[in-house]
């Protein structure tokens, strides 16, 4: 036996066992060094254990070779053996040491070491529980790791980092280990070693992807205590390492993710919403039971389509349409007839350029009825950002769904009249637009019965916005056979009589606006009912503020029927108007709506009230009777004044007043004029008397009718100047002059003798002496003194001149 060995030995080495002689050499060389050094491990002071740690970082480090020329194989093959023999298990047992500067000479020449070793597979059974119980021990339950240096908590994970690296596969045995470590570092206080935790999750899983969905959802708990960290970057590394974990483990942890990525999508900074956006359009290429997830994963990425930064919303509108052209590849079979014979975009749809590609169109379709409750109801939420994501949301999926929202279209309607109830602009300007899409996709027959019967039901602004929203985003051809039950449906009086709202009545302006503006000249066949809903309108201008606007909607509408302005409209009609409000005007209080309508007539009718005269007399007739509501007496008589000053241009304007001069003055005046106890009645009279005194002056009366008119009212006039009013006696005064001075100076001296007293009476104030001395200079002059002697009396009676 000796001498075979002896034999063995003297022959000639070839280069297989020349290159393993020299391996072994060095190996065996490395592990005497190490030898020597590490006992020093085992020192009792500090710097004893620190030296020798640093001298076998020298020695590590003079070990490997830097020639050129080296082999590093070579070198990592001949450091395997020492390394795992004798270094290995003393570095671990270092990573506990009292000394926080030993701990952290440890961790590094581990990593130095696993870096070096051929088979750092090999360390993994010794190094992983090592690790899981320097970061994840008894104490850190109770929220204090074991490692106390926040910097050497750092470089373990690193550590564990660049073992799940090196390890690959290997790993698969350790995951407990591995995932008992991360579940503790993913909540660490420091913020870098959050992030560094982050990264190795996961490495993990990608390394492990057969075995990792055993583990993964373990992680998902601390992952999302983590995503709403201070630190964005925290928050980003979080985001990115759960799109891999749910990517390589279970999809059952999308359910619990998702509500965090939806606040996510709220993020502050830009990154964080980039991230989101990312991993979920990576889940919906690439996740297995991406499936079962549309519904749920759609309206994440549907929702950055509309983010305030260019660069997010462009990267969303990629992915989601390489989702669309994937899923379509993957059911071209289902989708061969519509891809075969594609239908070309809605004639009036928003942006036929950019319309979405089938697939997209259709896992929208598909997936619309489990999508729309969440949003419907996330449309009304008390957080104002919930509810314009919502909006901006359910418009994208509207553009998406086109004609088959129409299955859904009471359920999006009910939410669209709540949310344009919101204070934020943002939300309402959305739902209008989602409005405007309805009716571009919807058929009119469609949406009017619901948009009506719930207009019927419960009227409000944002009922009425909605409606003129889907009349904006309707064609003309549509909405025409439409148009008048449209304009009936709001000439209603418990539709357009609530616009003593300023809010209300500029929602009703604006659905006649609209209705105007799409329809053109073919709102001829509906004018009656628009210039209804506009004269009620202005009724409540003086609350509202809304005159101008009408007027200019009332100039619109003159333009699209080919008629010169508003004055034409009121012609045509005026009649059909005041023949359907006189019909109730026994019951009129100033209060009542009609009088309201009746008088913005009265006041705005011009030349139309001279062909409007039968039905418009006795309307005044009536509601000016003493029995009737004194404040709507004033009001009426105020509006009549106003139009008897222009009588030629308003109630003459035909030629025709003098049929009905007789039912003024004597039906409607001097029942007005006679005396009652009040202040409402007195006002009453000076209102009466501002009338008569437009009427004489506005030269629409003949000399006879004049003397007729005297004739009538002069003993009323003349009652007037004992009252109070010094406003009534001024105009009393001015109808006597106008009396007199048409009289031509033919007055019967009777009627003269009553008028002159009260005249001269009136005016001694002034100069009382003067009036005094001549009086007392005619007083026998006069046939009979008596006037003249009751004259002076009165003049007697006034206080002494100042």
């Amino acid at each position: 036996m000796a001498a075979l060995v002896a034999a063995e030995a003297s022959a000639a080495p070839g280069p297989a066992e020349a290159a393993e002689t020299s391996e072994t050499a060095e190996a065996a060389e490395l592990s005497r060094a190490l030898s020597r050094l590490l006992p020093g491990l085992e020192a009792d002071s500090k710097l004893g254990r620190r030296r020798a740690l640093e001298a076998l970082q020298s020695a590590l480090e003079a070990a490997w070779p830097e020639a050129p020329d080296a082999d590093p194989a070579a070198a990592a093959a001949a450091f395997q053996g020492p390394w795992a023999r004798l270094l290995l298990p003393r570095l671990l047992r270092c990573l506990a040491d009292p000394a926080e500067g030993c701990r952290a000479l440890a961790v590094h020449l581990l990593d130095l070491g696993l870096r070096r070793a051929a088979r750092p597979r090999d360390a993994l059974p010794r190094l992983l529980p090592a690790l899981a119980a320097r970061l994840a021990g008894p104490e850190s339950a109770r929220g204090r790791p074991p490692e106390a240096c926040e910097e050497l908590r750092l470089a373990l994970v690193q550590l564990l980092s660049l073992a799940v690296r090196l390890g690959g596969p290997a790993l698969a045995p350790h995951l407990d280990d591995a995932v008992r470590a991360l579940r503790c570092t993913l909540l660490d206080p420091f913020a870098a070693v959050r992030r560094e935790s982050c990264d190795c999750a996961a490495s993990l899983a990608r390394a492990t992807p057969d075995h990792f969905h055993m583990q993964s959802e373990s992680l998902i708990g601390p992952l999302m205590q983590s995503i709403s960290h201070q630190h964005w970057k925290v928050r980003v590394a979080v985001t990115e390492a759960t799109g891999t974990v749910i990517q390589f483990g279970s999809a059952k942890s999308v359910d619990d993710v998702l509500p965090h990525f939806a606040q996510r999508l709220f993020d502050d900074v830009p990154q964080v919403r980039q991230t989101v956006t990312s991993v979920v359009g990576g889940w919906l290429l690439d996740l297995r039971d991406r499936y079962s997830f549309f519904h749920k994963l759609i309206p994440l990425l549907l929702s950055s389509l509309k983010d305030d930064i260019p660069e997010i919303a462009l990267a969303a509108a990629n992915l989601w349409e390489k989702v669309g052209l994937q899923w379509q590849r993957e059911n071209e079979d289902d989708l061969k007839d519509k891809l075969d014979f594609a239908t070309p975009p809605p004639a009036r749809h928003p942006s036929p350029e950019n319309r979405p590609v089938l697939g997209c169109r259709e896992l929208v379709f598909r997936n619309l009825s489990k999508i729309l409750p969440a949003v419907c109801h996330d449309i009304t939420d008390w957080v104002a950002g919930t509810r314009v994501k919502a909006a901006q949301l359910l418009a994208v999926l509207l553009l998406h769904a086109e004609d088959h929202m129409t299955q859904h279209l009471e359920v999006i309607l009910r939410a669209l009249h709540q949310a344009c109830a919101d204070d934020d602009s943002t939300v309402v300007s959305n739902c209008t637009r989602s409005a405007e899409l309805i009716g571009a996709f919807v058929s009119p027959e469609v949406f009017l019965k619901l948009l009506l019967s719930m207009l019927k039901k419960s009227p409000s602004p944002s009922s009425l916005l909605v409606l003129a929203s889907v009349i904006r985003g309707c064609s003309r051809e549509a909405l025409q056979p439409h148009l008048k039950v449209i304009a009936t449906e709001l000439a209603r009086p418990h539709i357009c009589q609530g616009s003593e709202n300023r809010l209300y009545g500029e929602r009703v302006l604006l659905c006649v606006q609209t209705l105007v503006s799409v329809c053109q000249e073919d709102c001829r066949g509906c004018s009656l009912q628009l210039v209804e809903v506009l004269v009620t309108i202005l009724a409540f201008s003086a609350a509202t503020g809304l005159s101008d606007k009408v007027q200019e909607t009332m100039d619109t509408l003159a333009a699209v029927q080919g008629v010169d302005g508003s004055q034409d409209l009121y012609q045509e009609h005026a009649g059909p108007l005041l023949e359907q409000l006189a019909a109730s005007h026994q019951d009129w209080t100033v209060h009542s709506v009609e009088l309201l309508q009746f008088n913005v007539l009265l006041t705005h009718a011009g030349p139309a009230l001279g062909g409007v005269l039968p039905q418009l007399v006795p309307a005044l007739r009536s509601c000016l009777q003493p029995a009737r509501d004194p404040q709507m007496r004033l009001r009426l008589f105020s509006s009549l004044s106003q139009v008897l000053l222009s009588a030629q241009e308003t109630v003459n304007s035909q030629g025709q007043f003098h049929h009905y001069l007789d039912t003024v003055t004597k039906d409607i005046l001097v029942p007005s004029l006679q005396w009652h106890a009040g202040k409402t009645a007195a006002a009453i009279r000076t209102a009466a008397v501002s009338c008569l005194w437009a009427l004489i002056s506005s030269d629409i009366l003949s000399e006879k009718q004049m003397r007729e008119v005297q004739e009538t009212l002069m003993p009323d006039v003349l009652t007037t100047l004992e009252e109070d009013s010094q406003r009534t006696r001024l105009i009393s005064c001015q109808i006597i002059n106008r009396f007199l001075k048409t009289s031509g100076g033919v007055t019967d001296p009777e009627k003269f003798i009553k008028i002159y007293p009260e005249v001269l009476k009136a005016g001694s104030i002034l100069f009382p002496e003067l009036l005094v001395r001549e009086t007392e200079a005619v007083v026998e002059k006069h046939r009979s003194p008596a006037h003249c002697q009751q004259l002076l009396r009165y003049l007697q009676t006034l206080p002494p001149a100042q």
